[in-house]
C-alpha cells in the first residue's frame, strides 16, 4: 500500500483538467469549483454555515487545519495508529507551533469514547506548564479501514462539546466512508 499521490494523473482526470482550462477563474476560494464543492458539502453535512477550502494534499490540509484549531500549547487527541500521528512526520506539531498530539488506544483504529473522555479529564486544566486540551481528531475511514458509525461520531462529538474542544475529521477517505454508511 502506498500513497495515492505517487502516480501520474489518469487520462480521465487529465481530460477534465484540460476541459476546465478555458479562461480565467477567481483564486483563493472565489472560483466555481470551490463554490460547487461547498454546496455539496453543505448538503451532506446539513450545515449552511460550512466553509470549504480545497487544498493540495492531505498532510497540508490536516496540519493547517489543526494549527488553526489548536493553540501552540494545545493537546490534540488522536488514535495511536492515526494518519496524523503515524504518517505526517511531525507536520501537525510544526505547523501549530508546538501543539502536542496525544495518542490513545482503541480497537481497529477507532477512538473509544470512554477512553477519550478519561484522557481529556486527566489533563490539568489551566496549568501553564501542561498542554491544554484543544482538539479531537479522527479519520473517517481509519488507517485500519474501519468506519465510525454515526452513533460513534455523535458520542465523540458530545465529548468534544462537554470539554469545549473542537472536533476535526481527516477526510482523506471520507467519500469511501459516506458510501459505506450511506
Amino acid at each position: 500500500m502506498r500513497s495515492d499521490n505517487i502516480s501520474g494523473v489518469s487520462e480521465e482526470i487529465l481530460k477534465a483538467i484540460i476541459a476546465e482550462n478555458n479562461g480565467e477563474a477567481m483564486a483563493y476560494g472565489g472560483d466555481d469549483a470551490t463554490a460547487f464543492s461547498e454546496k455539496i458539502l453543505k448538503n451532506i453535512f446539513e450545515n449552511d454555515d460550512l466553509k470549504s477550502f480545497n487544498m493540495v494534499s492531505g498532510t497540508a490540509t490536516n496540519s493547517l487545519i489543526l494549527a488553526t484549531l489548536s493553540p501552540t500549547f494545545g493537546a490534540i487527541f488522536c488514535h495511536k495508529n492515526s494518519h496524523v500521528y503515524g504518517d505526517e512526520c511531525g507536520a501537525n506539531e510544526f505547523q501549530s507551533g508546538g501543539a502536542k498530539l496525544v495518542t490513545l488506544d482503541g480497537e481497529n483504529g477507532k477512538l473509544i469514547p470512554s477512553v477519550l473522555d478519561d484522557a481529556i479529564s486527566a489533563h490539568i486544566i489551566g496549568e501553564p506548564h501542561h498542554s491544554q486540551p484543544a482538539v479531537i481528531t479522527l479519520a473517517q475511514s481509519t488507517e485500519a479501514g474501519t468506519v465510525y458509525s454515526l452513533s460513534e461520531i455523535k458520542a465523540i462529538s458530545e465529548i468534544a462539546k462537554k470539554h469545549k474542544l473542537k472536533l476535526h475529521m481527516d477526510g482523506a477517505r471520507f467519500a469511501n466512508a459516506v458510501a459505506s454508511i450511506g
